[in-house]
């Protein structure tokens, strides 16, 4: 007698021959790719020592036993629409375990009728493991897969069960019952699920191996179900790394799903090379990967930020006419977000909307956050309001990312109106909601609201944590409330909260924005004698400070004193210098420090070459500022929204228009604001061209995002307006003007 799985004939897979990149292998995962397919081979010639089911013998009734069942069985039989319970009423008191049996036996060939009898038994009393193996054994035949299951879960789900007593009986009942009352394999498939369900992952594999005797393996899904699980265990590589190596041995052939559960295994357990390798193997082992498969590694290298692979692998699913599904997606953005790419990010998602797939929440929470760590708030609120439009429904994760965001730019007034909207729709925020919008009344000096806050969350019973008391600190120490903000951290350390760098540096920071720069300076050095040792920041702050009053000289010490003690410069540090430079009107020595970083291998970003490029734009030398901009675009550094101000800004003053009209296109494009500045230099370029449309165009362009323009610019719309007869706009013109400009309520934001 040949074994045979359930569901499919078991059948010989191919002998694998490719050995390439074994050494990138631990011992274990060689032992599990390479091993034993030839045995696999001699093993499909079948087995002839396996047992024969046994034969189904129940205990014989008494002369009385046969009589009541026979009266028991002809009355359901005969029974119409009268309830089962009724019928059987006059038997209830003679009804013994036994009888449950006989009476099966009689209807047996009635399915529903099975069901109904053997529910009316189980209310009287707990029947027998024979009578619920039988009725299992009855479903199964009937094709009732679920009942079956439903039957055999019923039973392992009863508390206090010896399991290794309960599984031997159980088993032993299930084999007994097997030949005479179904003779279907799949039930002894249903039990291993519900073994493995119950997370009995022992008595499963027991199962499995026991049935090898008599000739069955267990189908290849619920094998897969298995690995899943055993996935998850304490000891899960090891274990399905052996359960996948020994398997095919013993009778069952892997599909894709069972490779998909490994390499979502391996992948989970960092061994992203390794499920590479078993993915360009499949096919040699005659399984095709599906977009599961490719998925699953394009998430585990986005993990580790190869993005290289990550292109090299989506090319390699194309070829294979597969189409990267939402997770395949999701995983590529919240890479190139991770790695700064964020425009390159919302392409993908474009992408993926053109490929016919719906988005979810999770991609564009991912990229909200990503335009909102890169500044790029209008951005991320533009996909906020997208996501929105497309009924999908931005979570607790979505919000905290938006109001970090408006908090972090100082858009106080946007951050509280979705904070709102938040409470409105029943989501609870968190420490990390209220400490963010804390930090950015505290950034706009508005403490009356940053304390409120602080006591709402308080009353939320939320606890404020170190980074709370922080920014609180910070805000009273640019509001020149020195005392207060130390009476602050005392109340901080009497509630157990211990004062880090973070907070020092805060202070720091906070005294030097109020100007104090000499208690500052203090400050550091009480914390070397607290036992906390300045660092790079701490020393940024001052040089910038230094550098903004114009004291070059001791932000030169500074740095040299950092260098002193062994601390490394980070990019700020050089952008602080850089900033002070340029505002001291030495923009030579701020060349020579970018060539410097250049040839030390320090990389610039944006606010590096920012500063360089705005004095040469305000000395009108565009020709400088194009190769100082180029030479900053050949090193792969992206330009920032004030980038793009300070080049339009610039190209307006030099009169080349066309390349400031470019530029804005750019910016709208990639998502960035033009400042008040920028609009009002853009306009009076083109008024003074006379190319009203365009300047008319801006203008509006700028009312509709609540920007103020010029005096001048408003004068003149008034006028063109009050010539053209449109009296309605010239009303309005007038009274924005008024408003602005004679009321005093003119603001000048990003300027």
């Amino acid at each position: 007698m040949k074994r045979c799985t359930i569901f499919t004939f078991y059948h010989c897979l191919q002998p694998n021959t490719h050995h390439s990149n074994v050494g990138i292998f631990p011992h274990c995962l060689r032992f599990f790719f390479f091993r034993g397919y030839l045995s696999q081979r001699s093993f499909a010639l079948g087995s002839t020592n396996t047992r024969p089911f046994p034969d189904y013998s129940p205990k014989r009734p008494t002369i009385r036993d046969s009589e009541i069942v026979h009266q028991i069985s002809t009355a359901i039989k005969l029974r119409c629409s009268e309830p089962l319970r009724h019928t059987l009423k006059p038997f209830e008191s003679k009804f013994r375990p036994d009888h449950l049996i006989w009476v099966l036996m009689d209807i047996r060939s009635d399915y529903r009728l099975v069901l109904d009898f053997f529910d009316w038994a189980c209310l009287r009393r707990e029947p027998i493991l024979e009578a619920r193996c039988i009725v299992v054994q009855i479903s199964v035949a009937a094709k009732d897969l679920k009942t079956a299951h439903g039957l055999i879960h019923d039973f392992w789900e009863k508390p206090n069960l010896d399991a290794s007593i309960v599984f031997t009986h159980f088993v032993e009942r299930l084999i007994y019952t097997y030949k005479d009352w179904g003779s279907d394999p799949h039930v002894f498939d249903i039990f291993f699920q519900v073994l493995v369900e119950a997370r009995k992952l022992n008595e499963a594999r027991k199962l499995f191996e026991k049935l090898l005797n008599y000739g069955l393996v267990i189908s290849v899904d619920s094998c897969n179900l298995y690995l899943s699980r055993l996935s998850n265990t304490c000891d899960g590589l090891r274990m399905v790394v052996k359960s996948f190596t020994e398997f095919p041995e013993l009778g069952i052939c892997w599909n894709t799903a069972s490779y998909n559960i490994m390499i979502h295994c391996l992948c989970r357990f960092g061994k992203i090379k390794e499920a590479h390798l078993l993915l360009l193997q499949m096919e040699l082992r005659g399984c095709s990967p599906d977009v599961v498969s490719f998925s699953t590694i394009i998430n585990g290298y986005c993990y580790l930020g190869e993005l290289q692979r990550v292109l090299k692998l989506i090319e390699e699913m194309q070829i294979k006419g597969l189409k990267p599904n939402p997770y395949t997606y999701n995983s590529i953005v919240r890479l190139l977000c991770k790695t700064g790419k964020v425009v390159e990010a919302e392409t993908i998602l474009r992408e993926m909307m053109n490929q016919g797939i719906v988005p979810d929440n999770v991609i564009y929470t991912t990229l909200i956050d990503g335009f909102c760590k890169m500044g790029n708030v209008a951005a991320a609120y533009r996909l906020f309001d997208e996501m929105r439009g497309l009924n999908i429904i931005p979570d607790l994760l979505t919000y905290t990312a938006i109001i970090c965001g408006f908090c972090l730019t100082g858009k106080m007034v946007e951050a509280e109106k979705l904070f709102h909207e938040m409470l409105g729709r029943g989501l609870e925020p968190d420490e990390i909601v209220y400490t963010a919008l804390i930090d950015g009344y505290c950034k706009a000096g508005e403490m009356k609201k940053a304390f409120s806050l602080h006591n709402n969350m308080v009353q939320m019973r939320l606890t404020p944590n170190v980074v709370t008391y922080t920014a609180l600190a910070d805000g009273l120490c640019k509001s020149g409330e020195i005392e207060t903000a130390n009476e602050l951290l005392h109340e901080m350390c009497r509630k157990g909260l211990q004062l880090n760098i973070y907070t020092y540096n805060s202070i720091v920071n906070g005294l030097c924005k109020a100007g104090n720069i000499l208690q500052a300076v203090k400050l550091m050095e009480d914390m070397e004698v607290a036992g906390f040792h300045p660092d790079t920041f701490t020393y940024t702050t001052i040089m910038d400070a230094y550098c903004k009053s114009g004291e070059m000289v001791k932000a030169h010490e500074l740095l040299r004193d950092m260098l002193d003690k062994g601390l490394q410069p980070s990019v700020v540090t050089f952008n602080v210098l850089m900033n002070g430079f340029c505002m001291s009107g030495m923009i030579e020595d701020g060349e020579k420090l970018l060539k410097w970083m250049l040839e030390k291998g320090l990389k610039p970003n944006a606010a590096t070459y920012n500063p360089l490029i705005k004095q040469h734009c305000l000395r009108n030398d565009m020709r400088t500022t194009a190769k100082i901009y180029k030479g900053m675009c050949a090193q792969g550094i992206t330009p920032d929204g004030n980038t793009y101000n300070i080049l339009l800004q610039g190209h307006c003053k030099a009169r080349n228009m066309k390349e400031a009209w470019f530029l804005h296109k750019e910016m709208v494009q990639k998502g960035f604001n033009l400042t008040t500045s920028s609009y009002n230099a853009l306009i009076k370029g083109f008024l003074k061209r006379k190319k009203y449309s365009e300047a008319r165009e801006l203008f509006e362009e700028m009312r509709r995002g609540g920007l103020v323009a010029d005096r001048e610019i408003y004068y003149f719309f008034v006028d063109i307006n009050f010539e053209e007869g449109n009296t309605e706009i010239t009303l309005e013109l007038c009274d924005a003007a008024i408003e602005c400009y004679l009321v005093g309520k003119a603001t000048d934001e990003n300027k």
